[in-house]
């Protein structure tokens, strides 16, 4: 028997009386667990909301700058690579073509890009629009022909849904494809808010302290995985490819249904930004700066040996 989680609500929150403060940028509504307004009618304190920007170009300059900083920081690019750049048609990886294809105009070393699809069989799914931006976007591109979809099915459980068997016959598949085409990178458009949103999961439903690093070598040694957009927020890429007009392929194609526990994990994403807008870009900074000795892994940390690197105030959020 499977466990739903309860759908939040946003409720309306009661005034402040008159007279008590309250910023004119506080959030109108909140959430049950999450009060938009303390009981002093003033907005919790909270970072500066994000500001995306209505001009393209600002708008491309600031993604291409995180673009630029995640590549540099992981070391994602080398001169003579050959990167794999997966696209599903959907906002994600037409950004991430976009974005790497401004970086192998730009960068001060050269390296290719291919454009690989993976036709997984999907009943209605538009194959001819996809390849019609592939046939134009300036890139080489290759599509792959697996009936992946019929497999899931004829495997699947009842009750169960395809996400977690489809990713790992698209990834075998995908990683194969690399090798044959002399990659030797593989490059998947995860965002900020994807990051963010399977250490969530793993943290709550799989008793793990993990996430989708921006850069990852396949358990074969084989394959690099890279996420140029790793540190770009997904409310970016929304904007942009409207401004971009791609011709983006709805992703309800599969059994992705709204109670899945990754759905979940994004709304509540969604309501906490919506209450504290730093929240998001602290959880990123977070996963960039683990402190074993302030965690529970006694295979990370001896806890029989005394500290002399860091200050214990300095690490305490409630200090």
């Amino acid at each position: 028997m499977s466990l739903r989680l309860p759908v939040l609500q946003r409720t309306t929150v009661t005034p402040a009386a008159p007279g008590t403060p309250s910023p004119s940028d506080a959030p109108a509504t909140g959430l049950g667990f999450l009060p938009a307004l303390l009981p002093s009618g003033v907005a919790p304190a909270a970072a500066k909301r994000l500001q995306i920007p209505d001009d393209p170009v600002k708008l491309e300059k600031r993604i291409a700058y995180l673009v630029t900083k995640a590549t540099h920081e992981y070391d994602m690019l080398a001169e003579g690579d050959k990167v794999m750049v997966c696209m599903s048609g959907g906002k994600d990886s037409y950004a991430m073509l976009h974005f790497l294809q401004r970086a192998q105009r730009r960068a001060p070393f050269n390296f290719e890009i291919v454009a690989v699809h993976l036709n997984q069989g999907h009943p209605g799914f538009p194959l001819e629009t996809l390849e019609g931006y592939l046939k134009t976007c300036g890139s080489p591109y290759h599509i792959i022909h697996e009936n992946t979809y019929d497999i899931v099915l004829d495997k699947l459980e009842p009750g169960k849904t395809t996400c977690s068997l489809c990713s790992r016959l698209r990834r075998g598949i995908l990683y194969n494809a690399a090798q044959q085409l002399g990659c030797t990178k593989v490059a998947l458009g995860h965002h900020r808010d994807d990051i963010i949103a399977t250490f969530m999961l793993n943290f709550f439903f799989c008793g793990q302290l993990k996430a989708m690093p921006p850069k990852l070598m396949s358990d074969d040694g084989k394959n690099v995985v890279i996420r140029p957009l790793a540190f770009v927020p997904e409310q970016m890429i929304i904007e942009l490819a409207r401004q971009q007009a791609w011709p983006l392929i709805p992703c309800n194609l599969c059994s992705r249904q709204e109670d899945l526990k990754r759905s979940q994990m994004e709304e509540l994403m969604k309501q906490l930004d919506l209450v504290y807008p730093g929240a998001l870009p602290s959880a990123l900074n977070a996963l960039k700066h683990a402190h074993p000795r302030f965690l529970l892994d006694t295979d990370l940390y001896d806890f029989n040996t005394p500290a002399t690197d860091t200050n214990d105030a300095e690490l305490d959020a409630f200090s």
